[in-house]
């Protein structure tokens, strides 16, 4: 086992982010990465530092030959993931990554989904409201209705597929894992690969989701001057039509990157980190209940998309919560 892989165990074990060895050693998060992707190595003051951190020897450390540490100092691994290592093999990590691919395109359609749902509604009931076609405002309301309940269904749908096929890949969030030779290096290379799109994804959804109030403003800008309710209405639904492709982009690139970060054991998915996650689906669940709930009782879905946003500022406190209450047990 090499030096890199020696790294990268122990950290681990200690239930370690880079950053949190990062600054125990005195360096940049970069610095570590760079000696557990093998592309550079550290001088013989930071082998020192490591080998009383992690409790081996430097010639475990330093000689390939020697695999198991000369230590009796057992390494802890965080409470409330399950007791043993878990190996991930190339393959294993090679399937998990092309799940993840198929998960980001059908999760991020789902959410998607969701927040288009209320379009047809919204244009049908302004349509029959303007006398642009021949149905009463019941029938309109009720039809779209009906088509929004049947969008958000496929969805919902989407979101239990989904979940049923990741059960195999579960072990990565309930349990500490061990990733064998080259396994790092392959995922931190492909994940470096992929960090230029990511931030062009981000950074183009948040701008569409900002952006995607201006055509409702326009239009309710507008509507007294050409005399009509339906300007309104168009400018709802594209807002929606953009904040949801926006939300769609972010989605998408989010989980992409974040399957790269599980299998690291880096960013959200940091030993700490998964348990602070364990509740992660109540509170997504809680967010759409008040935003379904909000909306069928006031029909106002040109406001009530807002709780998504907000939801997605207050998770990161709610996190950090969590994290607080897992270090204090």
């Amino acid at each position: 086992m090499i030096l890199a892989d020696k790294i990268i165990e122990n950290r681990k074990k200690k239930g370690w982010s880079q950053e949190e060895l990062a600054d125990k050693l005195g360096v940049s998060r970069q610095s570590v990465s760079k000696w557990e992707g093998a592309q550079a190595v550290p001088d013989m003051k930071k082998i020192v530092l490591m080998s009383e951190i992690f409790g081996v020897s430097t010639d475990y450390l330093l000689r390939d030959d020697i695999v198991i540490a000369d230590t009796d100092e057992t390494a802890p691994v965080d409470r409330g993931l399950e007791d043993t290592v878990r190996s991930v093999s190339m393959e294993d990590a090679s399937s998990f990554l092309e799940h993840n691919e198929r998960v980001a395109s059908r999760i991020s359609t789902g959410v998607m989904m969701c927040i288009l749902s209320p379009v047809l509604l919204i244009v049908v009931a302004g349509l029959a409201e303007a006398g642009f076609i021949s149905l009463s405002g019941a029938a309109a309301e009720a039809g779209g209705t009906a088509i929004l309940i049947i969008i958000v269904a496929i969805a919902v749908g989407l979101f239990i597929m989904e979940g049923m096929r990741g059960k195999p890949y579960e072990y990565l969030d309930n349990t500490a894992i061990d990733t064998e030779y080259g396994v790092s290096g392959m995922v931190r290379e492909r994940r470096d690969g992929y960090a230029e799109k990511h931030t062009r994804l981000l950074i183009l959804g948040i701008m569409m989701c900002i952006i995607g109030a201006v055509p409702m403003l326009i239009m309710e800008m507008t509507r007294y001057s050409n005399n009509t309710d339906l300007l309104p209405v168009i400018g709802v639904a594209a807002m929606l039509i953009i904040v949801a492709a926006g939300v769609k982009l972010i989605v998408l690139t989010c989980i992409r990157q974040g399957g790269y970060d599980r299998l690291l054991e880096e960013g959200d998915y940091t030993r700490l980190n998964k348990k602070a996650g364990k509740y992660d689906g109540i509170y997504w669940a809680i967010a759409t209940t008040i935003y379904l709930g909000w909306s069928f009782v006031t029909m106002r879905w040109e406001m009530t998309w807002i709780v998504w946003p907000v939801a997605g500022v207050l998770f990161a406190a709610y996190r950090e919560v969590m994290k607080a209450i897992v270090r204090s047990r």
